[in-house]
């Protein structure tokens, strides 16, 4: 995969710039794929997504294997689903997503 430079991006005017990257997440047992803006979170070391997002993939969230997670806001719940990762041309297969019921953002860990 070719490295380029990628600016530090503003969703909205008055906003603070971050690192977001265009990705798509895909169910490699249903097919179904969605395209998302996730925000790189270098202090993550796994990558996490809205619980909403799991029906749209066709995951059955609670079907997840659950764990409890330190957040910024404390402990929650997350149910990890297999799925892939695909940015620009480079994939990554069969890694395990968690699913949170109070993540508002897609957070793309390290």
């Amino acid at each position: 995969m070719k490295i380029v430079d990628k600016p530090f991006t503003r969703l909205s005017p008055g906003d603070i710039a971050r690192p977001w990257l265009s990705v798509t997440i895909i169910n490699p047992h249903s097919g179904k794929q969605i395209n998302v803006l996730g925000l790189i979170d270098t202090g993550a070391d796994e990558c996490a997504l809205p619980a909403t997002y799991a029906n749209i993939l066709g995951h059955n969230l609670q079907g997840g294997k659950p764990k409890e997670i330190n957040t910024g806001n404390g402990v929650t719940t997350a149910y990890s689903h297999s799925s892939q990762i695909k940015v620009g041309d480079f994939t990554v297969d069969q890694t395990l997503i968690d699913f949170m019921p109070n993540l508002s953002v897609p957070l793309l860990g390290m």
